[in-house]
This record gives structure tokens, C-alpha cells and sequence, in this order.
């Protein structure tokens, strides 16, 4: 039963981080949204392209975590769980990797930083 409550909770995380995404692909807000945690955004060059592609990522992120936290569902002291912490590890650079090297290097104005 803990195992079902714990992945329960792991999906809402994913869930949150898809609604997210959702709310900036659809977003026409004249304002660009953030992806690191309380920094300025550079300037945007197509604030609308830019907030459908953060929020591709998102809509990404989320559904990659909570497919991440499958293992979970294996039991309790269940050696998949690695899966899970390496996966998210190694999702959460990708993450950041493809922001800085993709979608920064597409919208931001040219001579810029």
C-alpha cells in the first residue's frame, strides 16, 4: 500500500510539472516564462515561440518523471528504485542541457547575454 501512496504522490509531482507546461504552450501572455528559479529572463526575440517551447520541455519533464517513478510500484526495498533516482538525475540535466543549448540559443537577441 505504501508503495502505491508514494508513486501516487511522485505522479502528482510529474502531473504539476505537465499541467505547467500546458499553462505556457497555451500561454498568449505578452511576457516570457522562466525556467531557472528566480532569475531574470534574457530578452526574447518571439516571447510566444519561446513560452510553446518551454512549455514542450515541461509537457516533456513531466511525463518522462512520472514514468520514472514506475518503479516504485515494484514494492517496498526494491533495488528499481535506481532507476528512478539515476533517471531523474540524469533527466533533470537534459532538462537543463536542452534549455541552455536549444531553446536560449533560438530566442534569445542576438548580441544579448
Amino acid at each position: 500500500m505504501a508503495e502505491y501512496i508514494a508513486f501516487l504522490i511522485w505522479a502528482a509531482v510529474g502531473a504539476a510539472f505537465i499541467v505547467l507546461g500546458i499553462y505556457d504552450f497555451v500561454s498568449k501572455k505578452p511576457v516570457p516564462f522562466g525556467f531557472w528559479a528566480n532569475a531574470e529572463v534574457f530578452p526574447v526575440r518571439d516571447i510566444r515561440g519561446y513560452n510553446r517551447a518551454l512549455g514542450k520541455l515541461f509537457i516533456g519533464f513531466g511525463t518522462l518523471f512520472v514514468l520514472l517513478g514506475l518503479p516504485m510500484l515494484a514494492g517496498e526495498n526494491s533495488p528499481w528504485i535506481v532507476i528512478s533516482i539515476l533517471g531523474v538525475l540524469a533527466e533533470v540535466i537534459g532538462a537543463m542541457v536542452v534549455y541552455v543549448t536549444v531553446i536560449e540559443k533560438k530566442y534569445r537577441v542576438k548580441g544579448e547575454k
